[in-house]
């Protein structure tokens, strides 16, 4: 067990940091499983838990990121760099001690659900949703039985007790990393439905954010590309393509 370590820049301090290594590369832990070590040293989360996994793919990634942040030593970075390295950080110091913690957190999203939010304006728009979100509710209910009403306007909805019911069994069905996954895109998305259908390999990390950023893209369409909304979507789109490789490095067969 590693009984120091280095500690990783905490992902709500957006303030760029020096880099103070020059290698960065993995390490089996005698307990089991793969840490990543800077210059020899390991590291550890801003909450002091070792940073180690179980997967030597995600080590191998975690590490992969830390050698290129901020370029070579001396280089500036900041946790944006090291998206691998967050979510680890979320299952294991907050996923792992207490699941149905997270499971509670993703439930909220139910009566939220963006795609059971409908337009009924503009028709370019109202066209959209149709094409794009029904197709998903209707895979919910063919591949996991869950019928969501869908409502138009912004009123509050609240689901059905079987639909939060049978939403509740299958979150607490998947896995730590799986959690620590959807933690982000379920978010960012404001969709569980789209975040399950990533993480169960029915969408693709790009496809779904195209189809969570229906709203936005169709704005512009109609009234004109703007750079500061084009950067807020490819940053969303970041975001679950991180979450869909986290998962799929978890998964990978060591």
């Amino acid at each position: 067990m590693m009984k120091d370590g280095v500690r990783p820049p905490s992902p709500q301090v957006p303030a760029r940091r020096r880099r103070f290594w020059a290698q960065a590369c993995i390490a089996a832990v005698a307990e089991g499983g793969f840490t990543v070590e800077l210059d020899g040293r390991g590291i550890r989360l801003p909450g002091g838990a070792a940073l180690v996994v179980q997967s030597e793919a995600l080590a191998s990634a975690i590490a992969g990121e830390w050698a290129a942040a901020g370029g070579e030593k001396g280089g500036h970075f900041t946790p944006d760099d090291l998206p691998m390295t967050r979510i680890a950080g979320t299952m294991i110091e907050r996923v792992a001690p207490d699941p149905m913690a997270q499971v509670a957190a993703l439930l909220q999203y139910v009566d939220g659900e963006l795609l059971c939010y409908r337009a009924d304006y503009p028709a370019q728009l109202c066209a959209r949703q149709h094409e794009l979100w029904d197709p998903q509710l209707a895979w919910l209910r063919a591949r996991h039985g869950i019928d969501m009403t869908v409502t138009t306007g912004i009123m509050p909805l609240v689901q059905a007790e079987g639909v939060h019911a049978a939403w509740r069994t299958l979150v607490a069905a998947q896995d730590n990393a799986t959690l620590a996954a959807l933690g982000v895109m379920v978010p960012a998305m404001k969709s569980i439905v789209l975040g399950l259908a990533v993480v169960t390999g029915a969408l693709s990390a790009a496809k779904a954010a195209d189809i969570a950023t229906v709203d936005e893209r169709t704005q512009m369409d109609i009234w004109g590309r703007d750079a500061k909304q084009v950067e807020l979507l490819a940053a969303l789109a970041a975001e679950v393509a991180d979450a869909d490789r986290f998962v799929q490095l978890c998964h990978e067969a060591k």
